[in-house]
C-alpha cells in the first residue's frame, strides 16, 4: 500500500492500482428475506472470506432487508464480472446451506448495479453508512 496525494494505491507484481467499485444487487426473492439478524452476520462473515482469499479490500458495506452495497477495491487481474460472480455465488450456496430456508435455485437475481468510484470516496462511504436511516418506500401504483 502506498499513499500518494491522499489516495491510497496497491500495488501487485507489475501494477499501482485503485481500482474501487460500489456495488449493489438484490435477492431473486426480493422482500425482506435478508432481515433476520443471523443473516445479515452470515453474509458480513462470508464478504469479508472471500475478500481475503481474492485480496479484495472491503472498504464498506450495508446488508439491507433486501439488497446488498459493497464497496470494494479489486485487483485489475480480476474483471468485476468475475469478483461479482465470485461473490454472489458463494453467499448463495454457504447461506443456504447454513440456513435451509430458501428454495432451491439461486438466491440473488441475475443482474447487479456497478459503479467505479473516483475520488469521491467520502460520499459513497457515507450514502453506505446512512442506508438504514435514508429508507424510501417504494409507492403502490394500485
Amino acid at each position: 500500500m502506498n499513499r500518494k496525494n491522499n489516495h491510497l494505491y496497491y500495488t501487485q507484481a507489475h501494477c499501482v492500482y485503485n481500482c474501487q467499485y460500489h456495488i449493489v444487487w438484490i435477492p431473486k426473492y426480493r422482500g425482506n428475506v435478508l432481515a433476520p439478524k443471523y443473516i445479515k452476520e452470515e453474509l458480513k462473515r462470508e464478504f469479508k472470506q472471500i475478500c481475503d482469499w481474492k485480496q479484495f479490500q472491503m472498504k464498506s458495506w450495508h446488508v439491507g432487508d433486501d439488497h446488498i452495497h459493497l464497496f470494494l477495491t479489486i485487483p485489475p487481474k480480476y474483471s468485476i464480472s468475475y469478483a461479482i460472480e465470485i461473490l454472489k455465488g458463494k453467499t448463495s450456496t454457504w447461506i443456504k446451506k447454513k440456513t435451509r430456508k430458501f428454495p432451491p435455485g439461486p438466491l440473488w437475481c441475475r443482474g447487479y448495479f456497478v459503479s467505479t468510484v473516483g475520488i469521491d470516496e467520502f460520499a459513497i462511504k457515507n450514502y453506505i453508512a446512512n442506508q438504514e436511516r435514508v429508507r424510501v418506500d417504494m409507492p403502490t401504483l394500485f
